[in-house]
């Protein structure tokens, strides 16, 4: 029994010490017409939530900015679309001590064309990290995977935005190809 939490721990520690999104060094899967222009990212407001290492405000936007940059540079769709980002809370537990690393943004999306707010409201957003090993992660590396994540979820909305609301043209579906053979 020791040795297979042995090597479940170790598989876990493996496993939390990657070199970042896996699906980031795959070619980027379309978004429409989406392209990034630019991305504004501010924290005017920012709590540190329960038992939290401290972060300056300035890192928390770097990383926020980095992540969103690396994940949104990758689409080429010919149409510019800016991002508008707040970081409201974050928590970012030391090594031992019980808790989840999270952070809290609040997302706008505009429409360059249209010089129009895409999201009539801003769209809350919460990434809470409920596996994770802070015994072998430092401050800047809990930060950085937590900013990935925070940008991955960006992404799912758009997705979901797109899908549900047709934001940044349809959802390009592979057709079958047909079979002259049928007639």
């Amino acid at each position: 029994m020791i040795r297979i939490a042995a090597a479940l721990t170790c598989g876990l520690l493996l496993t939390a010490c990657g070199k970042g999104p896996v699906d980031l060094e795959k070619p980027a899967e379309p978004l429409g017409d989406f392209e990034l222009g630019f991305a504004e990212v501010v924290a005017p407001n920012v709590q540190k939530l329960l038992i939290s290492r401290d972060v300056p405000t300035d890192e928390l936007i770097a990383s926020v900015d980095a992540a969103v940059e690396e994940r949104f540079r990758r689409y080429e769709g010919g149409k510019l679309y800016h991002f508008g980002i707040s970081v409201e809370a974050y928590s970012l537990p030391p090594a031992l001590v019980p808790g989840k690393s999270a952070l809290a943004l609040r997302v706008t999306i505009w429409d360059d064309a249209k010089a129009a707010k895409m999201n009539d409201e801003t769209h809350l957003l919460h990434v809470i990290k409920v596996f994770e090993s802070r015994i072998s992660t430092n401050r800047d590396a809990q930060l950085k995977a937590l900013s990935q994540d925070a940008a991955l979820e960006i992404e799912k909305w758009l997705r979901e935005q797109q899908e549900a609301v047709g934001w940044f043209g349809p959802v390009e579906v592979d057709e079958p190809a047909s079979d002259a053979a049928e007639n």
